[in-house]
């Protein structure tokens, strides 16, 4: 029988890391470890691709989430796990060049990574990354939120944590869509989100400024959009107001009541579960003596678009995105084993 421990300590750290639903036996080690940077919803989706990844083929995986969003934090909890006998990571990295030199480390000890959820600085010690086309995502919901603008108006931007390496780049591709159209502009930006109660006081006030100018907003962090979803809810509610269009990202349940009550307009579906399953299988194959078929590759791992029409079905099609890929890796992006 196999023993469920619900927390577990790494011992070295100077802080406790947080070991959730590991299964194992006293004895023996995981092959493979996940490592999440802090709790996050983010993080728990990422970890149920990785729980379908156990189901599915029987190996067992340490999963580990850390205490503070930084590079700092996940090199010192990350260094201590490679002592523990774990032959290969599953890691987000907190910062795009420090990311490298933790891998470049892991690397030397004969230990391999794939990186998830945010692609490192290239030239880069992985040879995959699984991850959403982060400014491609962007560029997409901002489309769709000047086509519901009528292609005209002023959109304020809210943006998450600076700190994230994915922000800027959802912010350039904001920016460069923004720029294709003459009738449209950035009437503000407001960032540095961690909680959503935060989030909400920063949009409530935003709307409050500048009610008569704002006529769209977008946001591209978990923790905004589930507050601007909320904030909308309630704005809407007057018909007195005027209608502000929106688009957010992820799909957490206030999101989702929302757009089915027509509340907000629609947000962009990724696709964290990907992220875990695809990052943990690629691992096995490697693991088996399959190679890269070339030394480094972005696995784009999709998107969908949410609106009212597909609200109560989108997530079959984000499944069927990554049973797409998963499907695809031996003949696209591995060589099998000499």
């Amino acid at each position: 029988m196999k023993k469920s421990i619900a927390v577990g300590v790494v011992v070295g750290l100077a802080a406790a890391v947080i070991v959730v639903n590991v299964t194992r036996k006293k004895t023996s080690v995981e092959p493979i470890a996940w490592y999440g940077m802090m709790p996050h919803p983010y993080k728990t989706e990422v970890r149920s691709g990785v729980e379908r990844f156990e189901q599915e083929t029987g190996v067992r995986v340490l999963k580990v989430v850390g205490q503070q969003w930084t590079q700092d934090n996940e090199n010192v909890n990350v260094e201590a796990l490679s002592t523990k006998g774990h032959k290969a990571f599953s890691i987000y990295p907190g910062d795009p060049a420090g990311a490298n030199a933790l891998f470049a480390q892991l690397r030397g000890r004969g230990q391999i990574v794939v990186s998830y959820g945010a692609e490192p600085d290239l030239p880069t010690p992985v040879a995959f990354t699984v991850a959403t086309d982060i400014k491609a995502a962007a560029m997409t919901a901002a489309e769709r939120l000047i086509e519901m603008m009528g292609g005209r108006g002023r959109i304020l931007n809210v943006l998450e944590l600076v700190t994230d390496i994915n922000t800027k780049k959802r912010d350039d591709g904001i920016r460069e869509v923004v720029a294709r159209y003459p009738g449209v502009s950035i009437i503000q930006t407001i960032s540095d989100m961690t909680q959503v109660s935060e989030a909400t006081v920063k949009i409530q006030s935003a709307l409050a400024a500048r009610m008569d100018e704002i006529d769209g907003i977008i946001t591209t962090g978990y923790n905004p959009t589930i507050a601007a979803a909320s904030v909308l809810t309630e704005w809407h509610r007057d018909p007195k107001r005027k209608q502000i269009r929106f688009i957010g990202i992820d799909t957490g349940e206030t999101v989702l009541q929302a757009i089915r009550d027509g509340s907000i307009d629609a947000t962009i579906a990724q696709n964290p579960p990907g992220h875990g399953y695809i990052s943990c299988l690629l691992l096995q194959r490697l693991l088996d003596g399959w190679t890269p078929a070339r030394d480094y590759q972005f696995i784009d791992a999709g998107i969908v678009v949410v609106t009212r029409d597909n609200v109560d079905s989108y997530a079959a099609e984000v499944r069927k995105i990554t049973d797409g890929i998963a499907a695809d890796l031996n003949a696209k992006y591995l060589r099998p084993p000499q």
